[in-house]
């Protein structure tokens, strides 16, 4: 279906910004370009079957340099601006000894050269792109340096996930390669990509806007980078642990000092600075855009008060040291003035939304109303990289709310009301039926009220999902906000709502619980991913008692089942006691009996083989493709 023309309304906002922002400031488009010193020619990556797992030459449409012509009507033209940044990509020089290649995913990955080998930072999602940054750099720089260090800054995917693409299990088990991360950097990985990373991964699909066409009036970018990748995700478990601030350790010759910021835009999460090189890593807590405080695609709200601390923190400890700043996304800073006028500015950033949200929910103010009026001081406004191209000052003042108060605002009319299903009708009803509430959201179409309209339509969709003149003026009305929106991620969810609307729901874009990574799980992550399977209701009148006797790491958990709750407790096996007792070389084998039956896992067992089967019976597979726009 070809896209609907861009609403006069919209076309007016964008005017309006095109007056009002910076656009005559260029320093972040010679930042970008500096130190360039080759470009990955296609830039389009393959995994082995043939598959496209990054393809950055899609976005050739998006031109270099920014121009007030060159933004379509289609795009915000602060949003194309941010595009065009994000879309260079290459091999860069960050310092003599430092090389960042960017653009060949979402996030970055540095070089940091030793006295013999190579230190890796953040090896991006995916083993394919990894492997080619890895590969780029070594053919224009690198040549043969072995890598002996691979750094995780935080316990996100796009910082870990490509790690088999730099090293291998193998070389980290003989000790050739140390891999070094944040304390608790395994706990919050795993209950982040792994207990809800289903639900994670559908919305991400959204957030990103991953499988929506790219061009101007599709998937433009995602504000942080361009796109996320799609290959083979893995995860090796650290071999060093950080755990203080001021810990210093030397690899390969390179002395690096470290500052931990748990709590920030990761719950574990560590800058650190390499004196040698007066360069300052501060991952990915002062990026070229507002962050999200409670990203769309879903999470732990992250605390601004803690992260805006961390900055000051970052400031006072290495600015005077630092002749450059540069973070798991974007492009770095260079120079003392500049580097403490940008850190300071983000930190200012956060402070301002956590305080002025408090002020303003003290006076009684809830979420939704303080999102609505709140404004930026004038030095953030016309600060690019405080705009909201990834985060929203929107949804971060909401979510700095729901960190205090709960999703709750006080008001008791909102404290029991129906679900979307059961209030939609009655919405519907009052207003006169579907007919008429859709000639209502035409009209407030037609007035560019849109926000409006896709209200009325929600609750027509929840109503009658199969009426189809709703269906398409819904999808007109997202496809308009997302041409309006400065924000990539709000762009890429209403563009991909119109999608789902049109062509039906397209599922996830990619799946963060790989083989690798699950097996890195310990047998109490693993039971822990068993007992968010249960079943509750179908398990009310299950009593199992069950011995998991491992091998490896030579240790019994008592797994029991009752009132629909599974508990695990390390404690001797107890044949007496227990239902059966299953005996296992190692958790990959309880993996494969979560997955599948009790016969194909093959697991070896003493005692009542069904009461093993009735556990595995009462554990539900996540759904990869539920509903979002429609019921």
């Amino acid at each position: 279906m070809e896209p609907r023309p861009v609403h006069a309304a919209i076309q007016a906002a964008h005017a309006q910004h095109l007056a009002t922002l910076p656009f005559g400031d260029t320093r972040d488009f010679e930042d970008a370009d500096r130190g360039l010193i080759a470009t990955l020619d296609p830039c389009v990556i393959t995994a082995a079957d043939g598959r496209v797992v990054w393809d950055n030459d899609s976005y050739a449409f998006l031109g270099g340099d920014f121009l007030d012509s060159d933004a379509p009507a289609s795009v915000h033209p602060s949003l194309w601006r941010q595009c065009q940044l994000n879309a260079k990509q290459g091999l860069y020089e960050v310092v003599d000894g430092i090389y960042q290649v960017r653009g060949l995913d979402i996030s970055n990955i540095t070089f940091v050269e030793g006295d013999t080998g190579v230190i890796v930072i953040d090896p991006l999602i995916c083993t394919e792109v990894a492997a080619a940054a890895l590969a780029l750099y070594r053919e224009h720089r690198g040549g043969d340096r072995a890598v002996v260090a691979v750094i995780y800054t935080h316990s996100h995917g796009d910082h870990f996930g490509g790690v088999l693409g730099v090293t291998s299990q193998a070389d980290v088990d003989a000790g050739r390669v140390q891999v070094l991360a944040p304390e608790g950097f395994v706990e919050h990985a795993v209950a982040e990509n792994i207990y809800a990373g289903t639900a994670m991964t559908r919305r991400a699909s959204y957030m990103y806007g991953t499988l929506l066409p790219r061009g101007p009036h599709g998937q433009v970018g995602c504000g942080l980078g361009q796109n996320t990748s799609t290959g083979e995700i893995a995860m090796i478990t650290p071999t060093v642990t950080i755990r203080s601030t001021g810990e210093t350790h030397t690899i390969d010759g390179v002395e690096i000092e470290f500052q931990m910021a748990p709590g920030t835009e990761a719950p574990a999460e560590m800058h650190f600075y390499f004196p040698r090189h007066r360069a300052l890593c501060i991952a990915e807590n002062a990026t070229h855009n507002l962050h999200n405080l409670l990203t769309l695609r879903g999470a732990l709200v992250r605390d601004p008060h803690e992260w805006a601390g961390y900055l000051t923190e970052a400031i006072e400890t290495f600015a005077d040291r630092a002749e450059v700043v540069f973070a798991s996304h974007h492009w770095p800073t260079w120079g003392r003035e500049r580097i403490v006028e940008f850190l300071s500015l983000q930190r200012d950033l956060y402070a301002y939304l956590h305080d002025q949200t408090l002020r303003l929910l003290n006076q009684g103010y809830t979420g939704a109303e303080i999102a609505e009026g709140f404004r930026l001081p004038p030095a953030l406004e016309q600060a690019w990289h405080a705009r909201g191209y990834y985060g929203s000052v929107s949804h971060n003042v909401k979510a700095v709310y729901q960190r205090y108060m709960g999703w709750f605002d006080g008001n008791p009319a909102r404290l029991w009301p129906h679900p979307p299903e059961e209030l939609a009708p009655r919405y519907v009803t009052a207003m006169g039926g579907v007919g008429r509430v859709v000639e209502l959201a035409q009209s407030a179409y037609d007035d560019g009220d849109f926000r409006w309209a896709a209200t009325l339509l929600d609750h027509v969709m929840f109503t009658d999902s199969t009426h189809a003149q709703a269906r398409e003026l819904y999808a007109d009305t997202l496809e308009q906000l997302g041409y309006g929106a400065e924000n990539a991620t709000w762009r890429n969810f209403f563009l991909s709502g119109a999608a789902e609307l049109r062509d039906g729901n397209f599922g996830s874009a990619n799946k963060m619980t790989s083989l690798s990574m699950l097996t890195q799980l310990t047998p109490e992550q693993i039971f822990t991913m068993l007992a968010i399977s249960v079943n509750g209701p179908q398990a009310w009148d299950l009593q199992l008692a069950l011995d998991f006797s491992f091998d490896d790491p030579g240790v019994n958990y008592r797994v029991t089942l009752r009132n629909g709750v599974l508990v695990q407790r390390k404690t001797p096996a107890d044949t007496a006691t227990a239902d059966a007792t299953i005996r296992l070389a190692n958790s990959v084998r309880l993996l494969a009996a979560a997955a599948g039956d009790l016969d194909s896992a093959g697991l070896d067992v003493d005692g009542d083989r069904g009461a093993v089967q009735a556990l595995l019976g009462v554990l539900d597979r996540p759904d990869p493709g539920f509903d979002i726009v429609t019921p």
